[in-house]
């Protein structure tokens, strides 16, 4: 649908958003149900190379299963998933990341025993002579904590030692060592102070200026507009709309999520 304008030129409706070649990560049809609820209804989503996307919706709203289905941690029951135009079945994070595709996990999922370089290579150490090479690690760690600009004095630092900021880092350091050229998040700056949360947000505009595409998962629609291209608003497992965010408001996203246009009372007479 567009509308007019008043010389009669059509320009896009606020859906319409402007497409770039082929998407990085295109999903469409994806369903989802567990037991009796339909988690995902038929959901379209798609991200293109060097943008980050913003995926919001209230509690419930189908956003963190979207993203678990698209990272391989869940099955879709229907639907198509396609990298760079090709199709894939993702049937496990592995499947995923050999695609390139990593998530940061609200629980970050980090082994605090263990130091930064080992939480780096986590599940993926490498080996010389039969025997874990500590070396490699702590030098390919040190190389991408300083490619992305990530202040943590030693990797050799335990990682329950650190701050709930540089543990958000090392997560997402680890996800770009795998080779995530998508990095999904979810929640990133979730209880984190302020301070904290803008070197987050820092490090996210970071990755996009380096080429990572990035797809965060959040609440705050305050971060939502420092840091996302388009948002996405989910609501009821179903994709409400999507927004370019120089061509929205704040309001506008609170209304999508909530379904304002389904409240609105119907004009006297009709």
């Amino acid at each position: 649908m567009v509308a007019t304008g008043t010389r009669g030129a059509a320009t896009p409706a606020p859906d319409s958003i402007a497409r770039r070649g082929t998407p990085l990560l295109e999903a469409t049809g994806i369903t989802k149900s567990f037991l009796h609820v339909r988690a995902l209804d038929d959901v379209d989503f798609a991200v293109w190379p060097g943008e980050v996307v913003a995926l919001v919706g209230d509690n419930g709203a189908g956003k963190s299963t979207l993203m678990k289905v698209l990272c391989g941690a869940y099955q879709a029951d229907s639907g198509t998933v396609r990298v760079e135009g090709e199709e894939v079945h993702l049937r496990s994070p592995r499947d995923a990341i050999a695609r390139g595709i990593a998530v940061v996990y609200q629980d970050l999922a980090l082994v605090d025993h263990r130091d930064v370089a080992a939480n780096v290579f986590l599940g993926r150490e490498p080996t010389r002579a039969g025997m874990v090479d500590k070396a490699r690690m702590v030098r390919e760690a040190r190389a991408v904590l300083d490619d992305l600009k990530i202040t943590i004095p030693s990797v050799q630092t335990l990682v329950g030692l650190l701050s709930g900021g540089q543990r958000q880092a090392v997560a997402i350091a680890r996800a770009v060592h795998q080779g995530g050229r998508l990095v999904f998040m979810d929640e990133p700056t979730a209880a984190l102070g302020v301070q904290e949360q803008a070197k987050v947000l820092r490090l996210i505009a970071d990755l996009k200026a380096r080429g990572t595409t990035v797809v965060v998962v959040s609440h705050n629609l305050q971060h939502v507009f420092h840091v996302a291209d388009r948002i996405v608003v989910m609501r009821g497992g179903r994709k409400a709309g999507e927004r370019d965010k120089g061509g929205t408001t704040a309001e506008e996203i609170v209304g999508m999520i909530v379904g304002a246009d389904r409240l609105m009372p119907a004009p006297a007479g009709v």
